[in-house]
């Protein structure tokens, strides 16, 4: 501790070194140091771990404002020496050893002694020595870095009413930031709502903590109405204040008042930077605005603003979310001829644009390249090719990435590992799915219901129901709330093993919980119905789900159809083709094989031709041209000959399509080359 004290006091007499040294006072001086700090040391920083920095911050902002205390029967014997302070001659107002205390005060301060800090300031102030504006900045600012937002704000009123030191705008500035740093946005707003009590007038960098504050909060309007309050206060807007204000407007996807409030900047003669643009293109790009994107970024070019990676990387995400993959390498070639260097989000981005697409190899290639420039990827990069390997079944490849992601220490998440959790799932190697599921959980990540639905999704299709069932109660004992995805594979499963009563067990879990069914649900339901000849519940199911909005597809109605069929009911399954119809959804080639099929069995299939001949008929007239050309060539592929009438709508139909299509094709290529 000894060595503390003397480390502590090395800068006092640092300041003082063109002074002749009083020797007998400096041993005098570390004498009580030694002294001092071994017994009040140790007692500072249980204060200090005992503090309200480490119990729940007051919400009540007049709590923080009227609650502190007065320190006078504080004891005021701090670890200083009396000694070093006497015998010195007062210059002015400025007294022989005030920047030693101010010394102290910043370390105390620094390594959270706040007991300590308050009990040297009461000394200074009893001694009536100087206390300087700057050095109740740095305290607030401490108070900042140690989590307590409440501390700081009573500090700033104790400034006046106990130091008597008027703070001016700085210190206002140095507590806003804090509460804004905290998160407390109310209690920020509320302080700068005193500014008037406390004597403060704001300027810019007032406005500029609230401003980023209510945007982080998505309070834009709020931001805005402070932006509008700037004059009355002679503010002028800084560029600070524009791009927080832009990029605020694009977070929220309101793209055209933030290119008004870039004109205005532009107006007022205030030049947007580098910043500014990114804020601006990379709210376009997200819109999918490639085109003005584009514009922006040669605006920025002309005003002689420098394009860096986050303005490539934004143009780079935009196109690759469009699946224009050749527009986004051409912006990736022209960052390198603008000797910008791709960096980790560059090559991450590009590699998840080509797995969207399918093109693995491609993605696979961006990766080797990455790491030949020296460029190491990151989670995100290889959770997006392993992803993308496992949805194709390559769930070898997607191993081996592994493999070289753990070899090359690049730190895992839950997510690669339900993705290849899903992926082994889908490739039936499900031993080796529960292994990684258990390596997760020793490792600390936690599973979620998509890694869990994975695994009870392959064990259904494994035929392993009784497995699924026990991971699904895991999952439930675990806390985890089912989606209505997982109930999907769970009744699907059970539905397929035969255990229609505990599909419908789950289905009533399901719906006491709130969680709607969605159109896979009902329909995994309707099938275990339709498979157990039930027919008149699965037909009451349908009902339900119709009076629910819940839009059954063409998966719904083919296994209604073919309950019904199977049965030979052939007009009850005629119906239903009426009524998909009437309902928009347009008949399947699995739709036209089970009417067949029930037309065969019934022994109607002469009158298979009539009937769908007026089925093409009734689809081309609703301008439904997909639909009428999938039942003629059904009909082809089944033998039968359509007459001139059926093959001339549906042709016209395609024709006409067709010129559709080359129209919003041409279009498309003038507008985007």
């Amino acid at each position: 501790m000894s060595k503390v004290a003397l480390n502590r006091a090395m800068p006092i007499f640092r300041q003082r070194k063109r002074r002749k040294i009083n020797l007998p006072l400096c041993e005098c001086f570390f004498a009580h140091l030694r002294q001092s700090f071994s017994s009040h040391s140790s007692s500072d920083a249980e204060d200090y771990r005992d503090s309200d920095a480490h119990t729940p911050q007051s919400d009540n902002y007049n709590d923080a404002r009227n609650g502190f205390t007065s320190d006078e029967e504080e004891e005021d014997d701090i670890p200083l020496a009396r000694g070093i302070f006497e015998g010195g001659s007062e210059m002015g107002s400025y007294k022989q050893g005030d920047a030693t205390y101010h010394i102290l005060i910043e370390r105390l301060v620094s390594s959270g002694q706040f007991s300590a800090m308050k009990k040297v300031l009461n000394r200074m102030r009893k001694e009536g020595r100087v206390l300087q504006e700057k050095l109740f900045i740095s305290i607030i600012k401490s108070y900042g870095n140690a989590h307590m937002p409440n501390e700081a704000l009573s500090f700033f009123y104790e400034i006046l009413e106990k130091y008597d030191c008027k703070p001016s705008v700085r210190s206002f500035n140095s507590v806003l930031n804090v509460l804004v740093q905290e998160r407390l946005f109310n209690e920020a707003l509320q302080f700068y709502s005193d500014k008037k009590a406390a004597g403060i007038r704001p300027n810019v960098l007032t406005f500029n903590i609230l401003c980023k504050a209510l945007c982080q909060c998505n309070r834009v309007d709020g931001a805005y109405q402070l932006f509008q309050e700037m004059p009355t206060w002679h503010c002028d807007p800084d560029v600070f204040t524009y791009t927080t204000l832009i990029n605020g407007f694009c977070k929220l996807n309101r793209i055209e008042e933030a290119m008004s409030l870039l004109d205005e900047m532009q107006a007022d003669g205030c030049f947007p930077n580098t910043v500014t643009f990114n804020a601006m293109i990379h709210g376009l790009c997200k819109r999918g605005d490639m085109i003005r994107a584009l514009k922006l970024m040669d605006n920025m070019l002309l005003k002689g603003c420098t394009p860096n990676e986050v303005t490539y990387n934004s143009l780079i995400d935009g196109f690759c979310k469009q699946g224009k993959l050749k527009k986004a390498s051409k912006v990736l070639h022209q960052m390198m001829e603008k000797k910008c260097i791709p960096n980790t989000i560059t090559y991450s981005t590009l590699i998840n644009g080509l797995c969207k697409l399918g093109k693995l190899d491609d993605a696979a290639k961006i990766l080797s390249g990455m790491l030949e420039r020296g460029c190491r990827p990151n989670v995100f990069t290889y959770s997006t090719l392993m992803s993308g390997l496992c949805k194709v079944g390559k769930v070898q490849e997607a191993i081996k990435l592994w493999d070289e992601m753990k070899n090359s220490n690049c730190e895992t998440n839950a997510f690669v590992y339900s993705a290849l959790i899903d992926g082994l799932c889908k490739g039936g190697d499900i031993n080796r799915a529960k292994e990684l599921l258990w390596e997760m959980s020793e490792k600390g990540f936690i599973p979620n219901v998509v890694t869990y639905s994975s695994l009870i999704d392959g064990l259904c299709k494994a035929s392993n129901v009784h497995d699924a069932t026990v991971v699904w109660n895991e999952m439930l004992d675990k806390g985890h709330v089912p989606n209505a995805f997982s109930y999907s594979i769970l009744i699907h499963g059970l539905c397929e093993d035969g255990n229609i009563e505990e599909a419908t067990k789950i289905w009533k879990n399901m719906m006491d919980s709130g969680c709607n069914p969605d159109v896979v649900t009902y329909s995994a339901l309707i099938n275990g119905l339709c498979k157990a000849g039930r027919m008149d519940e699965a037909v009451t199911l349908l009902d339900e789900m119709l009076c629910k909005g819940c839009q059954p597809d063409v998966v719904t109605y083919n296994t209604l159809i073919d309950g019904f069929c199977k049965q030979n009911n052939i007009y009850r399954a005629m119906d239903l083709v009426d009524e998909m119809l009437h309902l928009g959804c347009d008949p399947s080639f699995r739709t036209c094989d089970i009417l067949m099929s029930g037309l065969r069995q019934c022994g109607k299939i002469d009158n298979a031709g009539d009937f769908f001949e007026e089925l093409v008929f009734r689809l081309a007239k609703k301008g439904r041209i997909h639909g009428a050309s999938t039942v003629l060539e059904a009909l082809l592929k089944k033998g039968f000959v359509p007459d001139i009438y059926t093959w001339t709508i549906t042709v016209k139909g395609l024709c006409n399509l067709r010129k559709v299509y080359r129209a919003i094709d041409d279009c498309c290529t003038k507008v985007y080359g």
